[in-house]
């Protein structure tokens, strides 16, 4: 189960304690982990709040789901 943000949708690391959204200060629901199906991709990065980053292609730009 991954925690997501109702409000601004951010993606909380596993390890972030926290009771409300670091960015926007709104509640969060658990969800089940959505499958990305590419096993042999690098760890998701998270920045200094607990949110995790978009991932990012090898020219640099995000990576978003269609």
């Amino acid at each position: 189960m991954e925690r997501i943000c109702i409000q601004c949708h951010a993606v909380l690391a596993e390890g972030t304690n926290s009771d409300w959204c670091p960015a926007c200060g709104g509640a969060l629901v658990e969800r089940p982990q959505l499958d990305e199906g590419s096993a042999g991709s690098a760890a998701a990065e998270v920045d200094h709040r607990g949110i995790v980053l978009p991932r990012r292609s090898a020219l640099g730009g995000i990576i978003t789901p269609q």
